[in-house]
């Protein structure tokens, strides 16, 4: 009868040998695939370093640097492999001046900064992040916090124009009518007050021009006169009077970042809603209009549940 070789345990030395050649390659893949990430800013702020910082500790494998907009080169003698990140407008601007470059993200650009800089022309090589709130997503709060409102109010003027067919478009299968007036002189409440008369609730749109320090006053008075709940157009207007409106944080948005960091550069969206956000409401306005404790954290769900859903 044949007897099978018995299998022998490799020697202690042969097994150590293995396991350097293993961890050394797992050290060069993991060091192969380490990015430069440059974040770029007018200014190196305190703010700009805990940001910094935070990314940096989300990517530990990563060289997360910042570097003024002084202090860069052109666009065009950066390396092609940096994964560039924009923090304000300026940084745009620069950016914009030579197609050359590395991709870049464009982190929390409103839509009509975007208009007003890029006009219907979208360079490949960047990726807007927007900052104001989807037009969908703050209609759907609308519906949630009031579901008995049909007519929504929306001021808009030569710079807000472009928003309104895709807010009509979000509208239609929540059953909701979009009613819009025209507001070119804000000195001038006949506008406001004629679009009060025909809406039930007003939608903010985050146009500066239209909703800030100098005229929240007028809009938010105007509007509680006749018990109508503003929605949006951000946190600013939540805390200065408005009902609600929903926003994405620096954590959402370092985690958004960390997701997008993750991917090929080829693969990055040309224009990105975030998918991550809360909501913000106002306890005060809220017991005024006669409507029960809002659960901003409930309310963020039952919204993201039903963007998830097809």
């Amino acid at each position: 009868m044949r007897h099978r070789p018995v299998w022998k345990a490799p020697a202690l030395g042969r097994m150590l040998a293995m396991l350097c050649l293993l961890s050394s390659g797992l050290l060069c893949s993991l060091t192969g695939h380490a990015a430069d990430i440059l974040l770029a800013g007018v200014e190196d702020s305190p703010g700009v370093q805990a940001f910094t910082q935070a990314l940096r500790e989300l990517r530990p494998n990563d060289t997360v640097r910042f570097e003024a907009l002084a202090q860069l080169p052109t666009p065009g003698n950066l390396p092609a492999d940096t994964r560039l990140i924009l923090l304000d407008l300026a940084c745009l601007d620069w950016r914009l001046q030579d197609i050359a470059g590395p991709a870049t993200l464009v982190l929390r650009i409103s839509r009509l900064q975007a208009r007003q800089r890029l006009n219907d022309i979208h360079p490949p090589h960047l990726s807007l992040l927007w900052s104001d709130p989807p037009p969908g997503r703050q209609l759907r709060l609308t519906k949630v916090l009031l579901p008995q409102v049909k007519r929504v109010g929306v001021l808009y003027d030569n710079h807000s124009e472009f928003l309104l067919d895709e807010l009509r478009r979000a509208a239609r299968p929540l059953g909701l009518e979009v009613v819009t007036q025209r507001w070119e002189n804000t000195h001038d409440s006949r506008a406001l007050q004629a679009l009060l008369k025909k809406s039930d609730v007003l939608l903010g749109l985050d146009d500066p021009d239209l909703y800030n320090p100098q005229t929240a006053k007028n809009v938010l008075l105007s509007s509680y006169a006749r018990q109508m709940a503003l929605i949006g157009p951000n946190t600013a207007f939540v805390k200065a009077g408005s009902l609600a409106s929903t926003y994405s944080d620096q954590h959402d948005w370092l985690v958004i970042l960390d997701e997008l960091l993750d991917r090929p550069t080829s693969t990055w969206p040309r224009t990105y809603y975030p998918s991550r956000f809360k909501v913000s409401s106002n306890p005060q306005v809220a017991r005024s209009l006669g409507i029960e404790q809002i659960d901003d954290v409930l309310v963020a769900t039952l919204l993201a549940e039903g963007e998830r859903r097809p």
